[in-house]
């Protein structure tokens, strides 16, 4: 893979998605002095941040800083041109329809990391850039969860509770993943290698742990509409012993293919 990232020249980033995380991130990296643009589906999303040209970052110790954007648009090829690295920063259920939006408008060397890939992200990412016909020599990556805790606190405002240590990310495929760990590490080198991208969607207990829990508060959920604690008033005793049956089924297929010791799932 000819990558386009020169030794002496900074990353270009594109954010794909303007929720909690994706203005979080543009913010972040903008405040850094990285080029971002931002690229959502629906105008209404981002209006106010085209309009100032930049999204206001409050951080962990409460400072505040304003992240200049370059490019704030509905319009993905605007979004993808240029970009070294393209961070898809959306729910699983997102990850299909970016995919097909990409694929006519992909170059040669680019690198899409989504953010996180949850259960098997990348694989479908992958799949639908062949299904569009995209022949771009690109690599799809996925980390295995968001590296921040960060919320949408206005129209162009982001906050950033936390940061996290580090967070495991691998390419498809794996042999890849030194490329886009490299592209990567001065925006955040809290990304390790992951043995490879079954690791990362292996390691995602949030495939049992979301689904199983709003199902065993279902009721809770409609009587309340929503307004309690999930990961504390929503997980006593009686929800988390069929949880951690639940969980099981993950942990023996991650043991079976020798996941949890990084030693087979090397490939």
């Amino acid at each position: 893979m000819a990558g386009i990232v020169g030794m002496d020249q900074q990353t270009r980033f594109t954010i794909i998605g303007a929720g909690h995380g994706g203005k979080a991130m543009a913010a972040d990296l903008a405040v850094r002095g990285f080029a971002v643009s931002l690229y959502n589906r629906t105008a209404e999303r981002i209006n106010e941040i085209a309009l100032r040209g930049e999204i206001e970052l409050q951080y962990e110790d409460g400072r505040r800083r304003l992240g200049r954007l370059a490019v704030v648009t509905t319009d993905i090829a605007a979004a993808l041109d240029g970009a070294d690295v393209i961070m898809v920063v959306l729910p699983a259920s997102g990850h299909r329809d970016v995919a097909r939006l990409c694929a006519p408008h992909l170059h040669d060397g680019q690198m899409l990391v989504l953010n996180p890939g949850r259960t098997g992200g990348a694989l479908e990412f992958r799949q639908i850039l062949n299904r569009e016909g995209c022949t771009a020599d690109v690599t799809v990556a996925e980390a295995g969860t968001f590296i921040f805790a960060s919320r949408s606190t206005g129209p162009a405002e982001a906050r950033i509770f936390r940061r996290k240590n580090t967070v495991a990310l691998a390419a498809l495929p794996a042999t890849r993943t030194g490329h886009v760990l490299e592209a990567l590490c001065e925006a955040y080198p809290q990304f390790i290698p992951a043995p490879n991208v079954l690791h990362t969607s292996l390691d995602n207990m949030g495939a049992i742990l979301h689904p199983a829990l709003t199902l065993l508060n279902a009721g809770w959920i409609e009587r309340t509409k929503g307004d309690f604690q999930f990961y504390i008033d929503g997980v006593p005793r009686s929800t988390a012993r069929p949880l951690k049956v639940l969980d099981r089924e993950r942990v023996t297929v991650v043991a079976v293919l020798g996941c949890a010791r990084d030693r087979r799932c090397t490939g």
